[in-house]
């Protein structure tokens, strides 16, 4: 009875040690899938930070942006960092949506351009002007001027977790804006025109922070957005670059 009862339990500790050991292969693996996942937005917002400007101005109020500020609360849960009820921030409107005049339509000519970022690798990316898919193109977000007039003209660019990162991809294509530093060149091609900018500054903003849209009657200014940090729609990354030559 004794041998009989040993048996039994080595056999038992032997499975049990095997179940043992594909738990902790799964808890790894998990651990490693989760550290994959949050280290770029972890490092990313430390980086901003450290490095880049926090810039929270005084939105411009405007009863013009009630219904898209409306329509972005029930799609983005109001930008609470907790909500789950992302849905479709490819809305190029969606992005600040205390912004006015949402529903006005450009009256410029130039319905697209090509912009290109070498430091990035961004070659002739198309800009849509007054689109509002951000899984296509670029988009000139509400466009009152042209590149190489005077004016600010905001461009919205997608970003993601960096291990998705493709520079033909419009859904990654800014992911890496925040590398980014004064006196970079980005260009603009118009038809058989290119205009050339260089990068001024860089710095976050929350989403009801509309000022960096206003436009500018000094120079011709670029104003490239994205989402921040990496794989979240919390604040915005801006970087601004002025015309240099053409």
């Amino acid at each position: 009875m004794p041998i009989h009862v040993y048996l039994k339990k080595k056999h038992h500790t032997a499975k049990k040690k095997t179940i043992n050991f594909f738990s902790y292969i799964f808890l790894i693996a998990g651990s490693l899938f989760l550290f994959w996942s949050f280290y770029p937005i972890l490092s990313s917002e430390i980086y901003s930070l450290l490095f880049i400007k926090n810039n929270i101005n005084t939105p411009v109020s405007g009863q013009n942006g009630t219904s898209a500020l409306n329509e972005a609360n029930s799609i983005l849960g109001a930008f609470n960092i907790f909500s789950n009820n992302l849905r479709d921030y490819t809305k190029a409107s969606l992005w600040f949506p205390a912004a006015p005049q949402l529903n006005q339509s450009s009256q410029l000519t130039v319905k697209e351009y090509y912009l290109s970022i070498p430091k990035l690798n961004i070659k002739k990316a198309k800009v849509v002007v007054g689109g509002e898919d951000l899984s296509k193109s670029l988009i000139h977000y509400l466009p009152q001027s042209l590149p190489g007039e005077y004016g600010n003209v905001a461009i919205f660019g997608h970003s993601t977790l960096p291990q998705l990162y493709n520079p033909k991809d419009y859904k990654t294509i800014f992911t890496y804006l925040s590398s980014l530093e004064k006196g970079d060149k980005i260009y603009v091609n118009i038809g058989e025109l290119e205009y050339q900018y260089e990068v001024t500054t860089s710095f976050i903003v929350k989403p009801s922070d509309i000022s960096v849209l206003e436009q500018k009657k000094d120079a011709s200014y670029l104003t490239l957005i994205t989402c921040w940090p990496l794989g979240t729609y919390w604040k915005r990354l801006v970087v601004t670059a002025k015309l240099t030559s053409l």
